[in-house]
């Protein structure tokens, strides 16, 4: 049994909480969200799905001193908040500690995979691994089959994440590419927005199916730059994640680009959902990475120009689908 600090109180945080103490883990909640605190330890429910009970032995804290003793920290915060908690937790001597990312976003100013804020901040890579994969908070509260990647450049800290998490209906794969997993958690947010304005215009499986398709392209070509295997992508951290976010409604970003489909204005949509809607702050990031590097991205470049700069979504995605935009379709490799 190990003992386990988390930190972030959001819906998908306390599902992934509550999978690690019901494994028989020791559980201590970190959060700056006291009201959710409150509710957690009155109700042992979440707030936000109250439906759903969690396991009444997590223990919660709003101080992260209170980690000193933990074996393993886990994060789930958003990705603008992420560099700041790491920062925290450095500073609260933790730093060297095992640290396992499960927050799925590209940070805006440096541009960088969090997997390389977390570098950035702690000074290395060894103890860092990272946990992403199609996974609906509500399907895996409902202990619904799924699977997702454990991902670290060191062997021990993704068999760690395999103890940590996988159960009878929670399955870990592992792998080495933690900045592929990084890039594909990150990036199917962008796309599942683009396939939600399709949605919310009337279209159906076929435009989103080309745009999942389509999209996966683009997250290659990020990865490219950023030193992730392609593979990767292909895998249930990249299409795995891409396909049930871009054609969910229990996706946020799905919804959220379905509502901006549909005519409501970004602060209106946000607004309706009503909790962070990682996509947004990440295709700011992707944008700029693009323009960087001349990358063709164009789903991902309408995307920003429907939520930062306020253009039409239907012209966006005529232009992107229809006027032939989108890079040819990619050809198998002769030897």
């Amino acid at each position: 049994m190990a003992k386990v600090g988390f930190c972030g109180s959001g819906a998908w945080g306390i599902t992934l909480a509550d999978m690690i103490s019901r494994n028989g883990h020791d559980v201590l909640v970190w959060s700056i969200e006291q009201d959710v605190i409150d509710a957690l330890r009155k109700n042992h429910r979440h707030p936000r799905f109250a439906e759903f009970a969690v396991d009444p032995s997590i223990q919660y804290t709003t101080e992260l001193a209170d980690f000193k003793d933990v074996d393993v920290i886990v994060e789930c915060v958003t990705a603008k908040g992420f560099r700041p908690v790491c920062k925290q937790i450095k500073i609260a001597g933790l730093g060297d500690k095992p640290f396992i990312l499960t927050s799925k976003g590209i940070e805006q100013e440096s541009g960088k995979l969090l997997v390389e804020v977390a570098e950035d901040v702690f000074g290395g890579v060894e103890h860092l691994g990272y946990m992403s994969g199609p996974t609906l908070a509500n399907e895996v509260m409902k202990d619904h089959p799924t699977a997702a990647v454990g991902a670290s450049m060191n062997e021990e800290i993704a068999l760690l994440i395999k103890d940590l998490f996988e159960s009878e209906n929670f399955q870990i794969y592992i792998s080495d590419d933690i900045r592929g997993v990084s890039l594909g958690g990150a990036f199917k947010n962008v796309i599942a927005i683009a396939s939600g304005i399709a949605d919310g215009l009337g279209f159906g499986h076929n435009t989103k199916a080309l745009i999942i398709t389509r999209g996966l392209e683009e997250m290659k070509k990020i990865a490219k730059i950023k030193g992730a295997r392609e593979e990767t992508c292909d895998g249930l951290a990249g299409i795995g994640d891409l396909i049930v976010t871009g054609m969910s409604n229990l996706s946020r970003n799905f919804t959220f680009g379905a509502l901006l489909g549909k005519g409501l204005s970004t602060k209106e949509a946000k607004d309706q959902i009503k909790m962070v809607v990682e996509g947004e702050y990440t295709v700011a990031s992707v944008h700029k990475l693009g323009k960087m590097f001349d990358l063709e991205i164009p789903i991902a470049y309408g995307v920003y120009e429907v939520i930062y700069e306020g253009k039409d979504p239907r012209q966006v995605i005529q232009e992107i689908l229809v006027k032939g935009q989108i890079s040819a379709e990619p050809t198998p490799s002769r030897s």
